[in-house]
């Protein structure tokens, strides 16, 4: 479980005492796309540069300690877990804006995905 992972690197963290706080998201394959039609699964990949950077700017953000990015490249079946992402701080007030940053940066800058529809 990629969640599972990055939660626990997170702990790991020398300065996870330091931590308030760790937020995560888990994206999955779901079963139907925005528009309604059936899914069967996903293809998607990442690049790990591109994650590597979005890391390295997200953990200069003011009150985060870590950030870990986690994902499953290839075809992916429904309910597969397709990215983790896991943002250690201090408070809520840094660590939630930073994870929704991270989140997006990946989807726009660092990830391609193409549904694969139910025929």
């Amino acid at each position: 479980m990629l969640i599972q992972k990055a939660v626990e690197q997170m702990k790991a963290h020398p300065d996870y005492k330091k931590m308030g706080m760790i937020a995560t998201h888990l994206g999955i394959v779901r079963e139907n796309s925005l528009d309604g039609r059936a899914v069967k699964g996903m293809k998607v990949d990442f690049d790990p540069e591109k994650i590597n950077l979005i890391i390295s700017e997200t953990k200069i953000l003011d009150g985060i300690i870590d950030v870990i990015i986690e994902y499953n490249s290839g075809t992916l079946s429904v309910g597969e877990e397709v990215m983790a992402v896991a943002v250690g701080g201090d408070t809520r007030e840094h660590v939630f804006p930073a994870l929704i940053e991270a989140v997006d940066r990946v989807k726009k800058e660092a990830s391609k995905k193409k549904e694969i529809f139910a025929e």
